[in-house]
Parts: C-alpha cells; structure tokens; sequence
C-alpha cells in the first residue's frame, strides 16, 4: 500500500462508485464507531457502540478497512486508501444530514483485491512490444501455410 503507483492504488484512486461483491453501508450522522489510521494511511474501525448505527446495520465490524466513502456531495464516492484519518473524518463530517456510504473490507479482503489487481495489471510497453513481435510473427507462419496450402490445391475452387 506504500507504493501511490502500484496498479491498485491507480485503479481504486480513479474509481468513483462501489464495485458489485464491495461490502456497502450506508449510515446517518452519528455513525456509532470509532476509526483510526494505520501507518500507511489507511482508515479503519478501531471500535463499535453497542446499540449504535453502525452496531445496529450488522455489517460493520471492528478492524474493517475503509476502502472508500461519500464524497463531499453528490452521489459518488472516492478512495479512502492510504489518504489519512483527517481527510476520512472531513468528508464524513461535511455530509451534515446526508448518509454517508462507506465500502468497508476486511484486512484478507484488501490483500487479496491487490493481488487481483496486480494480477491484470497493465503490461508495460517493452511486454506489449514482445507480445505484439510474438503475434506478428505467428500471423505470418500462419499465412505462409496458407498459401502453400493455395499452390497445392488445383482443382475446382482450390477444393480438391
């Protein structure tokens, strides 16, 4: 999470809603939790109120990440990852008495979405210039059986 370049970071920063299988909850002000901030930045619960919003949703749990929140207005949302407590707490804070979304996940669930991420990373322009020589080259072994095939077909329509 250190590196702001690795393809995670790069896709979840330009990102603006939850994905499909993200955990979403959607709370009013008090919130009924406690967060606070790792040393990378990152934003997680560190408690829960009994009998709270948060406690009361049922999705919730202490240690959840913030992976993303309300933006200040509007209906999108953006990266909370390794942006820092204060900036989390700000745009929490100015939703007034709007709900504020949260896309929480736990710290297994964070790991694996950048493995996910760094898996189908985009290639670097020295990998797509050896994949495209590779594809180029079987393209033309590829035409070249074919009109071998073109000479030794004589008949009808090159049918027999």
């Amino acid at each position: 999470m250190n590196d702001v370049n690795d393809a995670f970071v790069k896709a979840n920063r330009a990102a603006r809603s939850a994905g499909a299988g993200d955990r979403t909850v959607e709370l009013r002000l008090p919130l009924g939790l406690d967060l606070d901030e790792d040393q990378s930045g990152n934003v997680f619960v560190s408690s829960i109120t009994p009998g709270g919003r948060a406690d009361r949703s049922g999705l919730v749990f202490k240690g959840d990440y913030v992976a993303m929140c309300s933006a200040t207005f509007g209906e999108d949302m953006w990266s909370c990852r390794g942006v820092g407590l204060t900036r989390v707490l700000t745009a929490i804070k100015v939703r007034n008495n709007k709900p504020v979304k949260l896309v929480l996940e736990a710290a297994d669930e964070q790991e694996e979405k950048k493995r996910r991420a760094i898996a189908f990373a985009e290639k670097t322009e020295e990998e797509k210039k050896a994949e495209q020589k590779l594809k180029d080259e079987l393209l033309a072994a590829m035409l070249d059986e074919d009109k071998d095939l073109l000479k030794k077909r004589k008949g009808f329509l090159g049918l027999w």
